[in-house]
């Protein structure tokens, strides 16, 4: 899933932003490293409980500078960029899917699955590390797809 962008330099960046993020009062989420275009992005996403505000984005920011600068775990220039995972929050590690069993789900498929297509919501029954298993909201139909076949697994936290 996208956690596994960049690789070594996420598991890295992980290392020097999570002790920071807790001394901080925040929980690290996400980090990612990805090329977009001619440019590549660091990407730290960050949360805690009532929310992110632009403050704790500041204040991780600045707080994981200097130790990114001294750790130089990036081979290219980057951004650097810090931000709240949002309401619709993407499950991404194993931790995201135990937290979140039982919550309402959107997914999006790499390829359609015959029945549902691409795109579908419901309930988040289970997950491991390979997979995930999520029911409609009747309850009555279930299906187990591959994580690694999901263009994203996120929180659908809107009522249409």
């Amino acid at each position: 899933m996208a956690n596994k962008k960049g690789g070594n330099t996420v598991n890295t960046v992980w290392e020097i932003a999570e002790p920071i993020a807790e001394g901080l009062g925040l929980k690290l989420w996400d980090v990612r490293y990805v090329k977009e275009g001619a440019q590549w992005y660091l990407r730290i996403t960050i949360d805690k409980d009532g929310g992110i505000g632009i403050e704790d984005c500041e204040n991780m920011s600045r707080a994981i500078d200097t130790p990114l600068d001294e750790k130089d775990p990036c081979d290219q220039q980057y951004i650097l960029e810090v931000s709240s995972p949002g309401v619709e929050r993407e499950l991404t590690r194993e931790e995201h899917f135990e937290a979140y069993t039982g919550a309402d789900i959107m997914v999006k498929m790499i390829r359609p699955i015959e029945g549902i297509g691409k795109e579908f919501k419901g309930k988040l029954k289970s997950a491991d590390k390979h997979t995930a298993t999520i029911t409609d909201h009747s309850g009555e139909n279930e299906i187990t797809i591959n994580k690694k076949d999901a263009v994203y697994i996120k929180l659908d936290d809107f009522d249409f």
